[in-house]
């Protein structure tokens, strides 16, 4: 039977290059999220679609009926992801903790409705968690970001020593910059500047470059495959080489 797969934040960049790849290999995809003109594109290459909120269980619970009646739920991809910086003296805790919320609460939605399914189904399944280089080494006024992506990582292998036992398979990819359309649009937002933060991204990343959202994409597919059967509760560290320089100048 055809295996089917979850992707959220599915609509442009890194979640958009998973749900083509996993769709290219032969998977049923459910691509999910906020902007539903965003996902028009899944119409023309055979993805579902649900438009909605990935932190709200009622709008991933709709996304898993999805994916099983297309096939056999086999992997879940929370890539969902807000980025809103803040600095805690000037936003209070309160206001800090709800953006730390807004980034983390897409990953537990996902996890919690992909594991009923999983359980419910009595089959194996796998989940990759998207996050960041930030959650080890944060970037200046970038808080609720780093923290969100460290509990996602922590989250990530609690969930792999919880249910491992029952043949789930949880990990997460720590990426680096990543040239997504967002990116871009940054880029194209400050054109002074444009050439000056390509060549610093290009010095934080050993490899000289930023990465592709198809290079992130490949590594999240091969730790959804049976290839990577064994391997549960890691971070894999998708980003050039950027976590295993010094010091990280990217405050400047």
């Amino acid at each position: 039977m055809t295996s089917s797969f979850v992707v959220t934040g599915a609509a442009r960049g890194i979640g958009r290059s998973v749900a083509e790849l996993l769709h290219a290999d032969g998977g049923a995809v459910v691509a999910v999220d906020l902007d539903p003109a965003a996902l028009a594109w899944t119409r023309d290459q055979g993805i579902l679609a649900v438009a909605g909120d990935a932190s709200d269980e009622a709008v991933t619970g709709r996304a898993a009926d999805l994916a099983g009646q297309a096939g056999t739920l086999a992997g879940w991809v929370n890539n969902a992801a807000v980025f809103r910086d803040a600095w805690l003296h000037e936003a209070g805790g309160r206001a800090v903790l709800q953006l730390i919320g807004a980034n983390l609460s897409p990953a537990l939605a996902g996890c919690a409705t992909a594991i009923r399914r999983f359980l419910a189904a009595g089959t194996p399944g796998a989940i990759v968690n998207v996050s960041s280089h930030q959650a080890q080494r944060a970037v200046r006024g970038a808080l609720p970001y780093a923290t969100a992506k460290a509990a996602t990582e922590g989250l990530t292998r609690a969930l792999a020593a919880d249910y491992g036992p029952h043949g789930i398979r949880v990990n997460a990819v720590a990426l680096g910059s990543i040239a997504t359309c967002r990116h871009q649009e940054f880029l194209a937002r400050h054109p002074a500047e444009a050439a000056g933060i390509t060549e610093q991204l290009g010095r934080l990343h050993p490899l000289g470059r930023a990465g592709e959202p198809e290079e992130a994409a490949a590594a999240i597919a091969y730790l959804l495959s049976p290839g990577a059967s064994f391997i549960n509760g890691a971070v894999l560290p998708v980003d050039g080489g950027r976590a295993a320089v010094g010091q990280d100048p990217e405050q400047a």
